[in-house]
């Protein structure tokens, strides 16, 4: 059976697959920020940004790193259905807005959501195609340091954070993938991998699939003409 070129760019085109939602979560200051950062620098990724009712950190920019609102804001989005998941934290609300995620995955990108772990097992419920991913400290006196060397919260802030990371990393069973962020560099490679071998699943890979099939009408005659020359030499 031959296809031609334009009849193989319809079918490709009709079986492109909706991109991976992929979630990444874990304990506050387990660097989730930092990893995301790096690893956008290396795989191509829609980065959905939450929106939040806590004040930008130094350096956060609106629209950027979060969707900087009041609480009244928020709570209208939510209302109106506008969240796929949202989760209060640590005194502050966070949500994903629902319309840039499902655009993004209809266009078949990998979209990568940076989200606390309420939040995350929300997305689990919602969409059991979602990719998990849980990012853990090498301890929890690893992450006590983290904490206290970036000298954002106050010390009982810091207690309660830590308490909170203790009850989360009991659920990190409820994950697909658990990351050690030790090394950094480390991390980031394994979570590149993670990504990068979802995409060679099957259901993500029909279009290569379907191009392994295809016979180009001008190569075959080109060939024909190479195998009868080959023939006539026997």
């Amino acid at each position: 059976m031959q296809y031609s070129r334009v009849r193989a760019k319809r079918v490709l085109g009709r079986n492109m697959a909706a991109g991976d939602l992929i979630v990444m979560t874990g304990a506050s200051g387990v660097g989730k920020g930092t990893l995301r950062a790096r690893l956008m620098e290396t795989v191509k990724l829609h980065y959905s940004i939450s929106m939040t009712t806590r004040p930008p950190r130094p350096g956060e920019r609106h629209g950027v790193d979060y969707w900087f609102v009041d609480e009244e804001t928020f709570e209208r989005t939510r209302a109106g259905g506008g969240f796929l998941e949202w989760a209060s934290y640590v005194d502050h609300s966070y949500g994903t807005p629902k319309e840039p995620v499902e655009k993004a995955l209809a266009r078949g990108e990998d979209v990568l959501l940076e989200i606390e772990v309420q939040g995350a097992l929300q997305v689990a419920k919602n969409k059991p195609d979602a990719v998990l991913i849980f990012i853990v400290p090498p301890s929890l006196s690893e992450l006590r340091q983290r904490l206290l060397l970036r000298g954002k919260d106050s010390l009982e802030k810091i207690e309660k954070r830590l308490r909170r990371a203790e009850e989360e990393i009991g659920q990190a069973e409820k994950f697909d993938y658990v990351v050690v962020n030790d090394v950094l560099k480390d991390a980031v490679s394994d979570l590149k991998r993670i990504i990068l071998s979802r995409r060679r699943i099957v259901k993500r890979m029909q279009p290569a699939l379907e191009r392994a099939l295809v016979r180009d009408a001008d190569l075959e005659a080109e060939l024909n003409e190479i195998a009868a020359r080959l023939q006539g030499r026997k």
